[in-house]
């Protein structure tokens, strides 16, 4: 190679140098500001945060998890503060926030995880749930503020509590008798009897699902249309992720279940 060629070639290579010490792109996601375990936790450990770090390796990003009221998380994704918010279940009315993968319905293929409601009494109290419909059931059944569930009991006449932010806040509603039963993702009621084994003696969870669903990764309208093709390529990569036998023996051993 003569002298030329030589330059040429140096002259690349030192021109790809700077491009091995640029930063990944950095995305802030919001997250209800509680822990919903064992998907998410305050302290940034949880399932989900297991799985999106894998997303983000594979999307060349980096994620900034930023911990917020959950009804803010919609508004600042709105405003673009925010690159997405992380959990939430599919409801038309979110899309005015967000998008989510697929759009509008939802893609339940690139949703982050699965999980379901559950009914939870005062032990020996009469309240039941037979797939339709709740029975003697005295006053208001206690909610997280602003999830999704609340549209539900609502559409079966039920009058909800959502003046809570935590399922330990609605437990102790319930065992105080402020309200007869409460509405809580079945993960985070076996993490609360697994950190206090003496409330199998006070409530009971009845073991009839109230309503399963996926929880997302929204994305706001403003990445969607500046980066599609990095939205698409992370919705892409939660969904390879989530069938990886790898993310899926880790996420069987958190719920305590056979890979």
């Amino acid at each position: 190679m003569g002298r030329r060629g030589r330059g040429v070639c140096l002259a690349l290579l030192l021109g790809l140098l700077p491009l091995a010490g640029v930063a990944a792109e950095r995305l802030k996601v919001c997250f209800e500001g509680e822990d919903v375990r064992p998907w998410r936790n305050k302290d940034g450990s949880g399932l989900n945060f297991e799985l999106l770090n894998r997303v983000a390796k594979r999307s060349g990003i980096v994620f900034d998890y930023v911990p917020t009221p959950w009804r803010r998380c919609f508004t600042e994704m709105k405003k673009g503060l925010v690159a997405g918010v992380l959990g939430g279940s599919f409801k038309a009315e979110r899309t005015a926030y967000g998008a989510y993968p697929g759009g509008n319905p939802a893609d339940a293929r690139r949703s982050v995880y699965t999980d379901h409601y559950v009914l939870v009494r005062r032990m020996g109290e009469p309240v039941g749930w037979d797939g339709q419909r709740i029975t003697q059931l005295v006053g208001p059944v206690a909610i997280q503020n602003g999830y999704s569930v609340g549209d539900d009991l609502k559409a079966m006449g039920v009058a909800i509590d959502d003046g809570a932010r935590s399922a330990a806040d609605n437990l102790h509603k319930l065992r105080s008798g402020r309200v007869s039963a409460m509405a809580a993702l079945a993960g985070e009621m076996a993490s609360l009897l697994a950190g206090d084994p003496s409330l199998r003696e006070k409530i009971e969870i009845l073991p009839r699902p109230l309503v399963e669903k996926p929880y997302y990764l929204m994305l706001s309208h403003q990445l969607l249309q500046s980066r599609p093709e990095l939205a698409e390529r992370i919705w892409a990569n939660i969904e390879a992720v989530r069938q990886s036998k790898e993310y899926q023996k880790i996420e069987a051993q958190a719920l305590d279940r056979q890979p």
